[in-house]
């Protein structure tokens, strides 16, 4: 599951996003606990704690006392939003920004992705 291209607290809270965005973890519904994940992962139960934090932080999970963590039920949309802002950070703004310094009008790169939308249609 883990890889060695990133701390593997990052690659459980990417699992976990994941999950979220697929719909295999639901709103409200209670994910592993941070023994169990170490247990099932042979990790060390504070990397996993460290994971879930971080989805505390971004509003992915919320701590329920004495029960154990949760997703939280605007979780799939606040991801949905970081990640557009990611995409147009890292794909959209320097596609334009490359076109512009090749003299591509905007109104061709707009067309051209029309074309690529439709043909996948």
């Amino acid at each position: 599951m883990f890889n060695d291209g990133s701390p593997i607290y990052r690659q459980i809270a990417e699992r976990i996003e994941a999950d979220v965005l697929s719909g295999a973890l639901a709103a409200d519904e209670q994910v592993m606990s941070t023994n169990q994940y170490a247990a099932f992962y042979r990790i060390n139960p504070a990397t996993a704690a460290k994971a879930f934090q971080q989805l505390v932080e971004r509003g992915v999970l919320y701590k329920k006392r004495g029960l154990g963590m949760f997703v939280s039920a605007d979780a799939r949309e606040v991801l949905r939003a970081r990640r557009g802002e990611r995409f147009f950070a890292d794909v959209v703004d320097p596609m334009v920004a490359q076109a512009k310094a090749i003299g591509i009008p905007l109104d061709e790169v707009v067309r051209r992705i029309r074309e690529l939308t439709e043909e996948g249609a």
